[in-house]
């Protein structure tokens, strides 16, 4: 440092992780992941005490199991992950619970608060086909709406955690606008946000000024950038999600957006204690390459003082 650099202002609110997508894990089983075994190594050797469970089944699903492995690598869990499509109405809640118990049940388990539940994909997520239209009517964004605020309760009720909604692309929380428009519906006592910054620059949203507008609602973060010109080639030909992440829309950070050190400071400011976990979308990936990245993007967040 030289003698006129000011210091990194610590973030101590905040405690940084990653999670298995960030080895290129986005399914259960797949031979195109690596061992469940190996992300818990290298994790460890990145530099991170926090993880996230990932798809459910990629972990050992076994507490006893799960606790003796990450304890013995010294790793935490922070948060389970579910899907859900409870825009579709009150038919869905059935299987949508049996879904949502299992994962809570393994998240308060390993002692972890909180279950990042994701809206389903209007896509396919691996063939990238239209499954339902990208838009919701206003019988749907009700359903949503009060399907959510009803999961918020029971998983307090029933697991003590909290759950967080991830607004994610190729979904219908996505944009700004929509983003708002969810959170303007539901109740901020039983419904709070997982901030993706990746997937908010990736629809076109300003993570900082979200922060800023709707701090009360921030519940989580996922820390994730897009490469700006392979953003707007997806953009301008409508590529789905998938295809857009072989190409290498979400990328290393520093060399996306948004800046993550002004997110990180505007959470701080907050004053609340939050995770914030390293996410890079890259399925499917050579085995040997999430490694390597992870580590610098450990070395980057501690340079933002985190």
């Amino acid at each position: 440092m030289t003698a006129d650099a000011s210091p990194v202002p610590a973030l101590d609110r905040i405690r940084v992780g990653s999670a298995p997508d960030s080895w290129g894990v986005w399914f259960p089983d797949d031979d195109q992941q690596v061992p469940w075994q190996r992300f818990l190594d290298e994790v460890t050797e990145a530099g991170y005490e926090w993880i996230e469970l990932g798809p459910y089944g990629y972990l050992p699903t076994d507490p006893a199991r799960l606790t003796e492995e990450t304890g013995r690598r010294g790793l935490t869990v922070s948060a389970g992950t579910v899907f859900t499509s409870l825009h579709r109405g009150p038919e869905v809640w059935d299987a949508t619970w049996e879904h949502v118990s299992q994962v809570a049940e393994l998240t308060r388990a390993m002692n972890a608060k909180h279950l990042v539940v994701i809206p389903s994909f209007w896509r396919d997520d691996k063939t990238a086909a239209l499954i339902e239209p990208p838009t919701l009517t206003a019988e749907q964004w009700r359903h949503l709406s009060t399907g959510m605020e009803r999961l918020g309760r029971e998983v307090r009720e029933r697991f003590g955690l909290d759950i967080v909604v991830h607004p994610h692309a190729d979904t219908h929380i996505d944009t700004e606008e929509n983003v708002a428009r969810f959170l303007d519906a539901t109740d901020a006592g039983l419904v709070n946000l997982c901030l993706d910054t990746g997937h908010y620059a990736y629809c076109g949203g300003d993570s900082v000024k979200l922060i800023e507008t709707y701090g009360e609602r921030i519940g989580y973060l996922h820390l994730k950038q897009v490469d700006p010109e392979i953003l707007a080639d997806v953009v301008k030909n409508q590529v789905p999600f998938g295809p857009a992440v072989q190409r290498g829309v979400m990328c290393e950070p520093p060399h996306g957006i948004p800046e993550l050190g002004p997110v990180l400071t505007a959470a701080q400011n907050l004053d609340v204690d939050l995770f914030a976990i390293v996410e890079q979308d890259m399925y499917p990936c050579p085995p040997g390459r999430p490694f390597p990245i992870a580590e610098r993007t450990r070395r980057f967040l501690r340079s933002c003082g985190a």
